[in-house]
């Protein structure tokens, strides 16, 4: 893997170094994790889980005043899934990000290949960060720009391989997308509004002739506030219909709201709340599907960082409410305490239940600044679970369900050129 990396590098290097700008870098991100009762309640008769992931990216961008071009590659393990006599078949590696821009004018541009998709406060298009192996997509995105407003059009279709025959999606993605985002700044606020139409193959194994793409629709607006003084808030709305894979007619929503208050410039407080409708009995009922779902955000970062919901689970489920309480502390010049206290319940009725009371999640991260290409992190986690996440998740082991972590992130420029 080292030879094709460098060889790679060096390629690329030998190409681009007679023109504008050239940037290479690379990121260096193991992270150690115990986990007793992550992402699902903790059963009986089992050992707890730790280990080390880590991951490992190149990334080279060239710039003129005609395009952005930016590649991304990354090797994503967990230490020991490798034996030291390594098999080739067994490297996790793969291109992250492989896109061009091509900037027609200041104003106007367009992006194709493999890229993140990361707007607004990432709820619905996000990166993944937190994912060792992150997200990106394929797609065309169209970008306008011009003094306070933005508009991107973006779009994609996904196919599993080259074919002379039959037009069948079988990875686990879209079939189709597209999206228009548009950005407004006034002097107070800003505001965006997202249109998602999401086309996901659905597959008849004994009659080919159903197969189709079927649609549902994302509208909704995010809303903050640009001069965080001393008060800050941000706003999301958003409202899903058309129809899910299996056909059922989709109505469900996404609500939240969230506040923060600076009571000195080493304290800040953190109140909000999050609604999203769901199925009554965690299931679709009479062609009915009230379940909203985020398809695309960087979920990690919501609802808890225990992932107990929307991260791989929870779709089409009871939905959710999720009110929090939270806290950053500096405590010093590059060290900082982020708190958090999550109380659960559901949106909708949990079956064998009178109560929607999930249960309360605290979160804790530190993070410190070593040096200005090195960071730490450190967190750990515990729910306390209610009779309704015993009965959502079907556990009810009585065990304590907590997580730990740490995190060094190495972030080395290794060479780059200047603008002529």
């Amino acid at each position: 893997m080292r030879t094709n990396l460098f060889k790679l590098c060096l390629i690329v290097f030998i190409s681009t170094s007679g023109y504008a700008q050239l940037k290479v870098d690379a990121e260096l991100r193991p992270r150690f994790e115990y986990r007793h009762g992550f992402g699902s309640l903790f059963p009986d008769n089992v050992d707890a889980s730790a280990f080390i992931s880590q991951r490992t990216r190149l990334n080279t961008s060239f710039k003129k005043d005609y395009l952005d071009f930016y590649l991304s590659v990354q090797d994503i393990r967990v230490w020991g899934d490798v034996p030291q006599l390594n098999r080739a078949d067994r490297n996790g590696f793969s291109v992250h990000q492989a896109w061009g821009e091509l900037l027609f004018n200041p104003e106007f541009s367009l992006k194709l290949g493999r890229q993140v998709l990361s707007y607004d406060d990432q709820r619905i298009l996000g990166g993944v960060g937190w994912a060792q192996q992150a997200r990106s997509h394929d797609v065309a995105l169209f970008k306008y720009s011009k003094g306070n407003s933005s508009l991107h059009l973006g779009a994609a279709f996904n196919q599993d391989a080259e074919s002379n025959i039959g037009n069948v999606l079988t990875t686990n993605t879209y079939k189709s997308m597209q999206f228009a985002w548009f950005n407004q700044k006034w002097e107070s606020i800003s505001a965006s509004f997202l249109f998602l139409n999401n086309g996901l193959q659905f597959t008849d194994e004994l009659n080919a002739d159903n197969n189709e793409t079927r649609y549902s629709q994302t509208i909704g607006t995010h809303l903050k506030s640009n001069k965080q003084q001393t008060l800050g808030w941000m706003a999301n709305l958003y409202y899903q219909f058309g129809n899910d894979v299996n056909e059922n007619d989709l109505s469900a929503y996404l609500i939240s709201l969230e506040a923060n208050y600076k009571m000195n410039p080493k304290w800040s407080l953190i109140a909000g709340g999050e609604l999203m409708s769901g199925n009554d009995n965690g299931g679709v009922s009479e062609g009915e599907n009230k379940a909203f779902t985020p398809f695309y955000g960087t979920n990690h970062k919501f609802n808890g960082l225990m992932d107990y919901f929307y991260v791989g689970n929870h779709a089409n489920n009871i939905g959710l409410m999720d009110l929090y309480l939270g806290s950053v502390f500096k405590l010093g010049e590059d060290t900082s305490l982020n708190a958090r206290i999550h109380n659960f319940s559901a949106a909708a009725d949990i079956q064998g239940s009178d109560s929607k009371q999930l249960g309360v999640e605290a979160d804790l991260v530190f993070n410190y600044n070593f040096k200005k290409d090195i960071n730490i992190k450190a967190g750990y986690s515990q729910l306390f679970a209610s009779e309704g996440m015993e009965l959502l998740k079907n556990n009810v082991d009585d065990n304590s369900n907590y997580w730990g972590w740490l995190m060094v992130t190495i972030n080395p420029t290794l060479f780059t050129t200047k603008l002529d």
